[in-house]
């Protein structure tokens, strides 16, 4: 029997370890965070795009580990802020920013606006051998006036996905992962680890 193919994560958040375990549970793979590796690089986020921060992150735990490694990078995307904050998102109302002061000045900025209409988009990049692939996972909807909602984090007590009438704040982690895009991306990846796997 094969032995399972170990990925690195290039996460240090043990929520987004427990989303990625149960999105890729039933395939042969073994998930390891880059904290399991001594010396494992803390990559500067800098990159101008999603895709950008995504490469980056997981070719540096690639080269450092010489294991498949798998990052992901997550942007709001505002239609009346031209897409803002986007890459940003996670720094919207200054470097030091915590959530609720970027979910303050996301409702400063979008004070008066009768487009509300909002994306979350994620990249998720997978390096292997050297190279590598991209997965996109997008969801549609719309920014509140005031949050609601106790759980999840970042934007999510102002976000109501497309279809729903409750904030992701509100749906339950399972409810959430059905919709979001970072669930959306991972399935993508899911199927390709599934194929790719099948296939040796």
């Amino acid at each position: 029997m094969k032995e399972p193919m170990e990925i690195v994560l290039a996460t240090r958040n043990p929520g987004k370890v427990r989303e990625l375990r149960a999105l890729l549970a039933g395939l042969p793979v073994t998930l390891r965070t880059a904290a399991s590796f001594e010396d494992a690089p803390e990559v500067i986020e800098d990159a101008p795009t999603l895709e950008g921060n995504a490469r980056k992150k997981a070719l540096a735990l690639h080269r450092h580990t010489g294991r498949p490694a798998l990052a992901d990078d997550t942007g709001l995307e505002v239609t009346a802020l031209g897409g803002q904050p986007g890459v940003h998102s996670a720094r919207f109302a200054g470097p030091d920013a915590d959530d609720a002061a970027n979910r303050a000045k996301l409702l400063r900025e979008l004070s008066g606006a009768s487009d509300r209409s909002a994306r979350f988009r994620t990249v998720v990049a997978f390096a292997e051998d050297g190279a590598v692939r991209f997965f996109e996972g997008v969801c549609p909807g719309r920014i509140l006036e005031e949050a609601r909602g106790a759980g999840g984090f970042g934007y999510d007590a102002l976000f109501v996905p497309e279809g729903e009438t409750r904030t992701f704040a509100e749906l339950s982690p399972t409810e959430k992962n059905a919709v979001s895009h970072r669930g959306r991306a991972l399935r993508e990846l899911a199927a390709y680890l599934r194929a790719r796997l099948g296939e040796e």
